[in-house]
């Protein structure tokens, strides 16, 4: 494993109402989620990478807002015509 250090402003753990712990877990899973969503990692890779299960990446997916399935439009229209 690898450490990235990130200079974070102080207001933000105030803001935020969290430890350095929980900033670190928080920025590592809307990194992922945020990957996930623009297409440039699977849910099994954010899963990995968030360390935790394919399920709970999935409530995490939920808990963002984000869809699960990586679908273009175009792939959609072709599913049905």
């Amino acid at each position: 494993m690898k450490t990235l250090e990130v200079d974070v402003p102080v207001i933000a753990f105030s803001t935020m109402r969290m430890d350095l712990k929980e900033m670190a877990n928080e920025m590592r899973n809307a990194a992922v989620v945020k990957w996930y969503e623009l297409g440039r990692i699977s849910q099994g890779r954010g899963a990995e990478i968030a360390g935790i299960s394919r399920s709970k990446f999935l409530d995490l997916l939920s808990k963002y807002g984000v869809c699960p399935f990586q679908y273009t439009e175009q792939e959609i229209e072709n599913e049905f015509y």
